[in-house]
């Protein structure tokens, strides 16, 4: 019996050491759990688990998570945390787990904290030593560019764009140059004039995916061209209508014009103490650029000295 003790003491430990130390003697523990974005059979065996054991339930909308608990026959606690009342509920909440409740955190769908209210009560329970456990699962933005079919191996998150046309085609303007495929989140009132501000900035030959509705009954994905999405939106009301997720191909590649910059540079030093040949391989040597088209360049830097 004292062997099976340790052993759940040093099992206990390591699980402490595996989260960075952050859990206090005592305390509960905060799982920050993933919900459906839509289906309601899109949730794992362990975020059930976790849902019905859990000492309260912390969710955006109580109705809503009553809805998903009821439909998986699960009774819980339930107590509202949402972006108006985070802030204060947050103290009260670490509080119940500093005294050892255990308390899961949802939103309405989707993961907490991702364009979801949450993030401000994680914060607070790792600041107070509490053990904060991820239950993954669904996620729009993800199961949107798993199904995209964009050749993208980064892009950027962004969430919702500003509301006001100048602040989001601000925010696009500062995009506009990133190599990355870019994921919005955007309402179905707005989704129109959002694409048009999206072609209009970001340039209309790019590719756009619209995915809406993801996981529900008129779930819908297109692809085509940005100068394009306007009209495909306008054919059909319908196509207007539901929870979106835009993603947009990031910014061609240009193609760089001549030698860079720093290359130019340290050829021209070297042609004046070194023969041609010689300089155009030590200063691909020192700059990464390709020796024959230093080379190249080389021989034009002399052609045009000797003209002089």
């Amino acid at each position: 019996m004292e062997t099976e003790h340790k052993s759940a003491k040093r099992g206990s430990q390591s699980e402490r050491q595996e989260h960075g130390d952050q859990a206090s003697e005592g305390a509960g523990k905060l799982y920050v759990v993933a919900t459906p974005i839509g289906n309601l059979g899109d949730i794992s065996a362990r975020a059930l688990a976790v849902l019905a054991q859990a000492d309260l339930v912390a969710a955006e909308d109580t109705r809503t998570t009553g809805h998903l608990l009821a439909h998986h026959g699960i009774v819980a606690k339930l107590v509202a945390l949402h972006e108006h009342n985070e802030r204060e509920r947050a103290a009260e909440l670490v509080a119940r787990m500093r005294s050892g409740k255990t308390i899961a955190l949802v939103s309405d769908a989707g993961t907490p904290g991702i364009s979801d209210p949450g993030a401000l009560l994680v914060a607070r329970a790792m600041e107070a030593g509490i053990m904060v456990c991820p239950i993954p699962g669904a996620n729009a933005a993800i199961a949107a560019l798993s199904a995209a079919g964009l050749d993208a191996p980064h892009f950027l998150f962004y969430g919702f764009l500003p509301v006001k046309p100048a602040g989001r085609r601000a925010a696009l303007a500062s995009l506009r140059e990133l190599p990355y495929a870019l994921v919005f989140y955007e309402a179905p009132h707005r989704v129109t004039e959002c694409v048009a501000d999206l072609a209009a900035t970001l340039g209309g030959e790019r590719e756009i995916v619209i995915a809406r509705e993801l996981t529900k009954l008129f779930e819908a994905i297109h692809r085509c061209r940005l100068d394009q999405a306007g009209a495909w939106l306008a054919a059909d009301p319908n196509r207007q209508r539901g929870e979106f997720v835009l993603i947009v191909s990031g910014a061609p590649e240009q193609k760089q014009q001549g030698l860079p910059a720093e290359a130019e540079r340290v050829l021209r030093l070297l042609l004046a103490e070194l023969p041609l040949k010689q300089s155009a391989a030590l200063g691909a040597a020192i700059t990464g650029a390709r020796k024959n088209e230093l080379y190249q360049r080389a021989l034009a830097m002399r052609d045009g000295a000797e003209e002089e």
